[in-house]
């Protein structure tokens, strides 16, 4: 027990510890590049903080156990968008958002979501040749994501000191940044569901909170660290870029290397409810230019009503 302790708060400390440099890291890039932040945010950061995801998918199909794969990808999505992308609207609103980041990533989300929806209510799996579908739509979200890039161009101005950054010195700590959160994550998922189980909480409490919140961590960490720091839209734009990740990769590599079943929960309320969130974040967004702080209590209402329907 106090070995589990020990390594969860092991496990706490490279979580805070990773996200609070991977930030520092991806603001370097943007202001180096002349991108804005909410881009980086959608782009490198959301890829370190959907390691987690990816990789537990990525191992669960290729030991057999690809079902998982769905309800890990949806449940992130929530998580990050009610919870999450919630909690930060709530504390401090995003101000000055950069409208074609949002709306392009917004309709790219939505459009593959829809889809997937329908063909999962339809078929009720998600079978390799559309699994390979998904990577070959990641292929696309990349090169719109480089295509874009010179497009949605930084304002902020390039003092000496930005000037010195090195680029392949930022992306080394992004990288072991990212697996610090991978790291740290796990440590604390596991050692967390371990002291659960010796002090008797039930295993639905442990499901609806260490598991579901556990490979979310690295996004919530990075969120909130982003606020800190002030860059709240490295951290909006982390949220929208993992929920993307989770429909494309999360989803789409257990899919082509085996299939995934789909439970019927999973196509009649976690996916509508995905897209019901979603759509709660970034439309106010795109007609004020802004979010607000209704937003945010929207959403974290919206989450705990679905916990307490999860223990229910």
């Amino acid at each position: 027990m106090v070995k589990a302790i020990i390594l969860f708060i092991v496990g706490l400390v490279l979580i805070c510890a990773g996200g609070d440099r991977l930030v520092d890291a991806a603001v370097a890039i943007a202001k180096k590049l002349g991108i804005p932040q909410i881009v980086v945010g959608a782009t490198i950061v959301s890829l370190g903080t959907t390691l987690p995801e990816i990789l537990v998918s990525t191992t669960a199909a290729f030991d057999g156990s690809a079902a998982i794969a769905a309800g890990n990808a949806f449940g992130s999505i929530i998580c990050n968008t009610a919870l999450i992308a919630g909690l930060t609207q709530t504390i401090r609103p995003s101000k000055k958002v950069e409208f074609s980041s949002i709306a392009w990533r917004g309709g790219f989300f939505f459009g593959v979501l829809i889809l997937m929806n329908v063909y999962g209510y339809i078929s009720g799996a998600f079978q390799r040749p559309a699994g390979i579908v998904m990577l070959l739509l990641f292929v696309v979200y990349a090169y719109l994501n480089i295509k874009r890039a010179s497009v949605e161009g930084g304002d902020e101005e390039t003092d000496e000191e930005e000037k010195e950054v090195s680029i392949p010195k930022q992306l080394i700590i992004l990288a072991v940044c990212a697996a610090l959160l991978y790291l740290g994550a796990n440590l604390l998922v596991d050692n967390g569901i371990f002291i659960a189980q010796t002090l008797g909480v039930p295993e639905r409490v442990i499901a609806v909170t260490f598991i579901a919140l556990g490979t979310s961590l690295p996004e919530l960490v990075t969120s909130v660290m982003s606020l800190v720091k002030g860059y709240g839209n490295v951290g909006l734009g982390n949220v929208i870029g993992a929920n993307i990740l989770n429909l494309l990769l999360v989803i789409g590599i257990p899919s082509a290397v085996a299939g995934i079943p789909l439970e019927r929960s999973t196509v009649t309320v976690d996916m509508p409810l995905s897209c019901l969130v979603m759509a709660v974040l970034i439309v106010p967004i795109l007609i004020r230019r802004k979010s607000s702080r209704a937003q945010g209590i929207v959403l974290l209402g919206i989450y705990a009503v679905y916990c307490v329907a999860s223990f229910i």
